[in-house]
């Protein structure tokens, strides 16, 4: 008997579905075993990377304790102690561990009156691009300040360019020795105007911002303002 249309698709869908699943019994048997081992290697790269990011957050943390434990040791007067376990984290994997302890390393020989192995030491994190700049920038900042008396002005102003401008977070310490390597130079007005800045800027320490504005006025620049006055006053 001939099929009626209705019927003619019925019977249509069913073998295109008895085709699939053929083609998809096929695919099984020849591609199964592949199939399950890329799921699995998924899921392994999967559970690695997890574990990978457990372990790093782990490691960070628990280098941070250590770190804190050698500071607090050194706080406490057990210098050999504490700089023995700085030492070895100087070489870190985690950027933070790493140039904290190379300042630290700088800090202790500074304290020992040793300002030309600290500022060699700050000046190794200076020059190190793999940390972040405001490590790099603390680390010159402190560098400059240790040599200072043995750098021309020029040297000074060279090297801080940048440090010593508005919205730099180093402006207080950065601008004072800049402004002092113009008055060096007998560039009045360009210290003047360092000066002021600083004394102008937010969030520059008050005491500083006081002696800014002194310096200021006496170079011939007015750069009094409220809280700065006030400070001076008191």
């Amino acid at each position: 008997m001939a099929l009626t249309p209705q019927n003619n698709d019925a019977f249509i869908r069913e073998v295109d579905d008895e085709m699939r699943r053929e083609q998809m019994s096929a695919i099984g048997r020849r591609y199964g075993l592949w199939i399950i081992g890329a799921v699995l290697l998924a899921l392994a790269a999967f559970g690695g990377w997890t574990w990978w990011q457990h372990h790093q957050t782990s490691l960070a943390a628990e280098q941070g304790e250590q770190l804190a434990t050698a500071l607090d040791e050194i706080a406490q007067g057990r210098v050999a102690q504490g700089t023995a376990e700085v030492a070895k984290l100087t070489t870190s994997d985690r950027d933070a561990v790493r140039a904290t302890a190379l300042l630290t390393q700088a800090d202790l020989l500074l304290s020992k009156n040793d300002q030309k192995g600290a500022a060699a030491a700050f000046g190794k994190v200076a020059a190190d691009e793999s940390l972040a700049q405001p490590f790099r920038d603390m680390a010159l900042v402190r560098q400059t300040a240790v040599e200072y008396d043995s750098l021309q002005p020029q040297q000074v102003i060279d090297r801080l360019r940048g440090l010593a401008d508005k919205g730099s977070p180093w402006l207080g310490s950065a601008g004072e020795m800049v402004a002092v390597a113009y008055l060096r130079q007998n560039k009045l007005q360009q210290a003047g105007q360092t000066f002021a800045l600083i004394a102008q800027t937010d969030g520059v320490p008050q005491s500083l911002r006081a002696r800014a504005v002194q310096m200021a006025g006496s170079l011939g620049v007015d750069a009094v303002d409220a809280p700065a006055n006030q400070t001076a006053a008191q």
